[in-house]
């Protein structure tokens, strides 16, 4: 049964608490679980770490035999913000998740400070309007794209299209989204240029569908009034199942759109690291 309301521990453990010896330590601030099967962290930033919004790194913990468990995570928060948060689902037999999901302020985890990624800014020409496309915790990256200065400097327009399986699944990036018109850096750049179109595929919602069919039918730009994907003017960004990425690449070639690469920028990029 999915929690219908976030539980948040921000409570640091008490001083003296016993840490494991890890490698490239950071520390846990804060942890939200916002459904049985998600959850988003907060940890301290390494002070030498550099990032552009959209990036991942390798986070992780040890295993049984000592070694570290290392998997790849977007970055959620901004390029400027003092710590870093992530998001996350949680399996319960994962190598990783099955321990990660049970870590509470105070603890440490595995950090590399190497940012990677596709999903970033760089990877894109110049556009009007940029088309975020997420399934499940595939919102990550955009939640820091999304609060980052840069992003509306450089569209007009941004479409954040978000599915999930429950509405409660639902729910960080709708926080998220319906809480930028309020962020004191970016307030004032979102007001009137942002628009959300958050779906549900297995409980009823105000909105229904995959994101792949409601492109293909063009019921999103009928529901939003907005016209069809352009290339010459309209930019995507993917992040999904390695099922859904196919599936985006095809519809997106399909109106004229050509993937993008940091070295060959174009008109859509996909996170090739997020599966899930």
């Amino acid at each position: 049964m999915n929690l219908r309301a976030a539980v948040t521990l921000a409570s640091p453990a008490p001083a003296s608490a016993a840490r494991p010896a890890l490698p490239d330590a950071q520390t846990v601030t804060a942890v939200t679980h916002w459904t049985d099967r998600l959850f988003s962290f907060r940890v301290t930033r390494p002070k030498t770490l550099r990032f552009r919004s959209g990036e991942f790194v390798m986070i992780g913990l040890l295993d049984d035999r000592g070694k570290p468990l290392l998997r790849a995570y977007s970055i959620a928060s901004p390029s400027w913000d003092e710590e870093l948060e992530f998001y996350s689902i949680k399996v319960p037999d994962g190598p990783l998740t099955s321990r990660l999901q049970h870590i509470r302020p105070g603890d440490q985890i595995i950090l590399r400070p190497k940012p990677v990624g596709t999903l970033v800014l760089d990877a894109l020409r110049p556009g009007r309007r940029l088309f975020l496309f997420a399934t499940g915790t595939g919102i990550a990256p955009f939640a820091s794209l999304l609060r980052d200065p840069e992003t509306w400097e450089r569209f007009e327009q941004v479409v954040v299209m978000h599915t999930c399986r429950l509405a409660a699944e639902l729910e960080y990036g709708r926080q998220l989204v319906e809480g930028l018109p309020d962020d004191p850096l970016i307030g004032d750049m979102v007001s009137g240029r942002l628009l959300y179109y958050p779906t549900t595929t297995q409980e009823p919602s105000a909105r229904t569908g995959r994101i792949t069919d409601n492109l293909a039918t063009g019921r999103v730009f009928d529901d939003l009034a907005i016209p069809t994907i352009d290339p010459a003017s309209d930019r995507g960004m993917v992040c999904g199942s390695l099922g859904f990425n196919i599936d985006m690449k095809a519809i997106l070639e399909g109106w004229g759109l050509r993937e993008g690469a940091n070295s060959d920028p174009a008109e859509y990029v996909v996170e090739k690291a997020f599966v899930g």
